[in-house]
């Protein structure tokens, strides 16, 4: 768990980071962390089963991440934060606003939708990202962990020096929970509800995504009748493009926290 609060943070509006499946609060937050520090108290934390996060010998759930988040605002005095979920992050957002309503003031989504198992290329995608995972966590996957680092490297030539730190960082999940967090991803469907949430909200629509269709990001926002921010990239775009993602949040964040009247 990451908590910028110092002597003056308490002042500062919270935001908290809830990160993608199968990453961790620092990969997927890393580059967005001291922005975020100049104006609010940035709050993040690994999801059970990934990175440095809860082990339980119960089935992983998104609802059990929800009340982790709200157990954690809570024992930090939070009152009211923003929720900024990316990817997995998203539904954990969305279950954190219906189950915890008072602890939200806001929420921003990205790469994000309410369902992901609608269309048959979905599912496909999907489970071809479980046999990944799978492959990706066996002892002896060193070799798979860089094949799979190694286009987000060329892409941004200056990550390659931080290459071994996220493998690191990927390998430190538990290989169980990370698969039963796949399947309760498949099986998330936000449809039914989303429209019990009356919060501020912005989405930022990933437009070159090849993982979350563009088309279910902006049905995401329409149903919480959200401000919309595009991003011009894929789904990688935490680790790829780390200026544009940096900026986008930052913006994002702002948004939100002023329509919640958490800053003026």
């Amino acid at each position: 768990m990451r908590d910028s609060n110092d002597q003056s943070g308490d002042a500062k509006p919270a935001v908290l980071l809830l990160h993608g499946w199968g990453a961790t609060a620092d990969v997927n937050f890393v580059q967005v962390y001291a922005e975020l520090a100049k104006a609010y108290r940035v709050i993040a934390l690994d999801h059970r089963g990934h990175g440095r996060g809860l082990r339980s010998e119960a089935r992983f759930t998104l609802e059990d991440c929800a009340d982790d988040a709200a157990r954690l605002l809570e024992a930090l005095a939070v009152e009211r934060a923003v929720i900024l979920g990316y990817s997995m992050g998203g539904p954990i957002a969305l279950l954190l606003a219906r189950r915890h309503p008072s602890l939200v003031g806001a929420l921003v989504l990205e790469a994000t939708a309410m369902e992901f198992h609608e269309m048959v290329r979905e599912r496909v995608l999907w489970h071809g990202l479980t046999l990944a995972e799978t492959i990706l966590r066996h002892g002896g996957a060193r070799g798979t962990v860089e094949r799979l680092l190694a286009a987000a490297v060329e892409r941004t030539p200056a990550s390659a020096s931080e290459r071994s730190w996220v493998a690191g960082e990927l390998r430190r999940g538990s290989m169980r929970e990370i698969l039963e967090a796949g399947a309760a991803l498949r099986s998330f469907d936000a449809r039914g509800f989303v429209a019990e949430i009356h919060v501020p909200a912005v989405v930022v629509v990933t437009t070159r995504d090849r993982l979350v269709a563009p088309r279910k990001q902006r049905a995401l926002a329409a149903a919480l009748t959200a401000t919309v921010l595009e991003l011009e990239d894929d789904h990688d775009v935490p680790v790829s493009v780390r200026a544009a993602f940096r900026n986008v949040t930052r913006v994002a964040v702002d948004i939100a926290a002023q329509r919640a009247g958490l800053i003026s």
